[in-house]
């Protein structure tokens, strides 16, 4: 089959970065099922992963985000059949899907968006799981609750917060305020729900004091180190942090959070794939909740940009923008 990898990780503009090869079909195990990739969408754990992962042997396939169709199952699945549309965000710690066929334990695989292309699904699962688990588990906040209460989505024009804006708006009743320092950006942000955004470059806490809110659940989606001091001034009292990124901890002091007694909540999307957590289906049942509400009209897809068919180097010019910061929602790639 044909694929995107690597034999050496390093900074994209390397020859070899990427490169376009051709591997072994992959076969399900008894949980799996083998999916024809359509179409997939490109994150920075794909950059991160590119840059400091080495391959444990010869070329590393990633590519976390896919919208394909089952063409094979292992023994022991029940959730799908052969030519079922899927989409599904995959597992960090088995091959990733920048190649032709993919395999994927059914238990985090959801039904792809009828109403959606492949394309348009394919930017959807990885944030959308990120999203979902950070304000539902992770802040813990009820389905149709929040009631008197705000939200603060720190880089509301990224993947993750294209999709945290609409599951706030749409399926609580906090007040949503995303940030965005650009004219096209918070237009994004307006568009997709947001009942109000304010830069993150200014004073945040003014910016919140003029609308009249303290936010009592802040989502810090980008530079959460940069912007934990002014977190911890215009947060509640009692109020929930989550994080996502990954803050260097010589540039990161917590302790500016206990006065209030704020806690701190991690959210990593694959920690139920990595350590099979009992709860792993829930990934499953969320995705379908997503692609529920796409098809209700609820909510919509995050697909920004088309990069092309799947090769090396439209690949290298999908992360080449992700690396730039200034990707707004998600850049998608279909076929081979």
């Amino acid at each position: 089959m044909k694929a995107v990898g690597y034999a050496k990780n390093g900074p994209i503009d390397n020859p070899q970065s990427l490169v376009d090869i051709e591997l072994d079909d992959p076969t399900p195990g008894p949980l799996d099922l083998l999916v024809e990739v359509k179409a997939i969408s490109v994150n920075p754990v794909d950059t991160k992963i590119r840059k400091n992962v080495a391959p444990e042997s010869g070329y590393k396939v990633i590519g976390w985000d896919v919208s394909g169709v089952v063409k094979g199952v292992g023994s022991d699945t029940s959730k799908f059949k052969v030519g079922d549309e899927v989409f599904y965000a995959g597992a960090l710690d088995r091959p990733g899907a920048n190649s032709e066929l993919h395999i994927v334990d059914e238990r985090i695989v959801g039904r792809k968006p009828a109403s959606l292309t492949h394309g348009e699904s394919a930017a959807l699962p990885l944030t959308s799981i990120t999203a979902w688990e950070l304000l539902f588990d992770r802040l813990e906040v009820n389905e149709g609750g929040g009631d008197g209460e705000s939200l603060l989505i720190i880089g509301g024009a990224g993947g993750v917060g294209s999709v945290l804006i609409q599951l706030a708006a749409k399926y609580t009743k906090l007040k949503v305020v995303a940030t965005a320092s650009r004219p096209e950006t918070i237009d994004w942000c307006t568009k997709l729900g947001a009942h109000h955004v304010i830069d993150h470059r200014e004073d945040m806490h003014a910016a919140l004091e003029k609308l009249g809110l303290t936010p009592r659940y802040v989502a810090a989606l980008t530079a959460s180190d940069q912007h934990l001091p002014s977190i911890a001034s215009l947060i509640k009292p009692q109020g929930k942090l989550g994080i996502i990124d990954d803050p260097d901890a010589a540039d990161i002091d917590i302790r500016v959070l206990k006065p209030k007694s704020i806690s701190i909540h991690w959210e990593f999307m694959y920690t139920r794939s990595m350590f099979q957590t009992t709860d792993i289906e829930a990934q499953h049942v969320l995705l379908n909740r997503v692609a529920d509400g796409v098809d209700a009209g609820d909510l919509v897809t995050t697909h920004n940009r088309n990069m092309g068919t799947i090769n090396a180097t439209n690949l290298k010019l999908a992360h080449t923008l992700q690396e730039s910061g200034t990707a707004i929602g998600k850049s998608v790639l279909e076929g081979f």
